[in-house]
């Protein structure tokens, strides 16, 4: 008899949790430092903008201690609380372990040289580091580890490819990194209360329009377009229109796909993210939408498909504007908030996982599977939710009350910085070179995909996308970020 789920069911065992668990842990650290004074979140180690290798390294509390002090720390303290996560995740802890300092060392080293200021530092900035002459290519540091976990992931000798999935883990990256992003909007309501709010409400706004359409257009498309079965069509018209992954396992759970439908949809949803997060910030931001930032950063949130992508994206799309508003409009937007747009529609999109999984369930046993006698369980949704973005939303909330009452604004982004902002980007980083450690060419071809991609191509450049920028710009047209100062 299989065992009965508990609403605590998987709290010590599932990645989500151990997001949730990771993630509030170091938020718990920042507001601690912030109401006591005490410097115990200052260590993170920050990767800034150089011309000097020697400066290539820093704590975000600058005196704290040394640069390569900091990285040794952050490694070690990092390296402690995932290592807990995978323990009680079941994973093999030597294998994950070396796979993930190999991951981290890695990151690291791509961080810091591309971060060099002839690669990225703006033309506004090129005076302060006495350089004639810059690329200006802002975000570079995420598509070079992309690339180099890429090279990695297809071209490394198959026994090393294996080693490194033991410790490439993007869409646990990701939203431990998402759980920090809660107080960096938490940081935002201290500062501009009703613009939050205002995001935060189009944003759900949008991805219920957006979804009503979406995901009955591509079932559609599936069925009738290119006749696959109701587990097929299903599973992919949820994977490309909710969240990727998470919701082609869900709904692959939902309906008792077997096991092969949601393992080769996600190995699409992968690929395709990829591409997408690539191709399309800078398409956003040297064409027309650069006048729409907000909207388009929405767009993002509802046409990239996996947690990682999405937010990945909106971060390069975030510095890729913020560069071009610099150098070509002169305005200097606030850091953040484009990306904030972009995972606050996400964000939405995901938690709708839990309420889809469980209509979709009740469905299928009632009208695919004709049994309507079982019953389906009405704690399905709480089993579905995805608890980083509970996380998210109680570093949000924690942050932004506390920010605004007890501790202060000013002691609060001292105690909360190193989190919501350096560690942030240190774990965006992981995810980038984690997702082209995992997204493996090879096995799309050998799995003989060929009609089900078509499928999932087409839906994303016919329906997808278009809609996602039609929605994102009717719900966010005229809102422009917050310029600094």
């Amino acid at each position: 008899m299989a065992e009965e789920k508990k609403w605590y069911t998987g709290m010590f065992s599932s990645e989500d949790w151990w997001s949730f668990w990771i993630g509030l842990f170091f938020v718990l650290v920042g507001i601690i430092a912030a109401a006591t004074g005490a410097d115990i979140s200052g260590w993170v180690i920050g990767f800034p903008k150089w011309v000097d290798i020697t400066n290539s390294l820093s704590p975000d509390h600058s005196a704290l201690m040394s640069g390569v002090s900091s990285l040794i720390v952050s490694y070690i303290i990092f390296t402690i609380a995932t290592c807990i996560g995978a323990y009680f995740m079941g994973m093999d802890m030597k294998k994950y372990f070396w796979a993930w300092t190999l991951i981290f060392w890695l990151s690291a080293l791509v961080y810091i040289l591309s971060k060099n200021a002839y690669i990225q530092a703006t033309s506004i900035e090129r005076p302060d580091f006495g350089i004639g002459w810059s690329l200006s290519i802002g975000g570079a540091h995420y598509i070079v580890a992309l690339f180099i976990g890429l090279l990695i992931g297809n071209l490394a000798p198959k026994s090393f490819r294996e080693f490194m999935y033991h410790g490439a883990r993007p869409e646990w990256f990701i939203k431990i990194a998402i759980v920090f992003l809660g107080c960096k909007l938490g940081m935002k309501v201290v500062d501009s209360t009703g613009y939050a709010l205002e995001l935060l409400l189009v944003g759900a706004c949008a991805t219920v329009a957006a979804y009503l359409l979406f995901w009955p257009l591509v079932y559609t498309l599936c069925r009738k377009g290119f006749k696959l079965t109701r587990e097929w069509a299903a599973t992919l018209a949820s994977g490309i229109s909710i969240c990727g992954v998470s919701a082609s396992i869900a709904t692959g759970g939902a309906i008792r796909a077997r096991p092969i439908v949601p393992v080769m949809i996600s190995s699409l949803i992968v690929v395709f993210a990829v591409i997408e997060l690539v191709v399309l910030p800078p398409v956003l931001t040297y064409t027309p939408w650069f006048n729409e930032p907000m909207a388009a950063a929405s767009s993002l949130g509802l046409t990239v498909k996996t947690d990682g992508a999405d937010a990945a994206s909106g971060a390069i799309t975030d510095q890729l504007m913020r560069t071009r508003a610099q150098e070509e409009l002169g305005v200097q937007w606030e850091e953040g908030w484009i990306t904030s747009a972009s995972v606050m529609t996400k964000i939405w999109i995901d938690m709708f996982i839990g309420v889809w999984a469980l209509v979709l369930a009740m469905l299928w046993l009632r009208f695919v599977e004709k049994r309507p006698d079982e019953k389906v369980e009405k704690m399905e949704v709480w089993w579905r939710f995805p608890k980083f973005v509970l996380g998210y939303f109680v570093a949000w909330i924690a942050v932004g009350v506390l920010g605004l009452t007890v501790i202060g604004p000013d002691a609060m982004d001292w105690g909360i910085h190193p989190f919501e902002s350096t560690a942030r980007h240190l774990f965006f980083i992981l995810t980038f070179t984690s997702i082209g450690l995992v997204t493996n060419f090879r096995k799309l071809a050998e799995e003989n995909m060929g009609r089900l991609a078509f499928a999932y191509g087409l839906g994303l450049l016919l329906i997808i996308i278009p809609l996602g920028w039609i929605i994102a710009w009717i719900f966010h047209n005229g809102m422009m970020p917050p310029t600094v100062g």
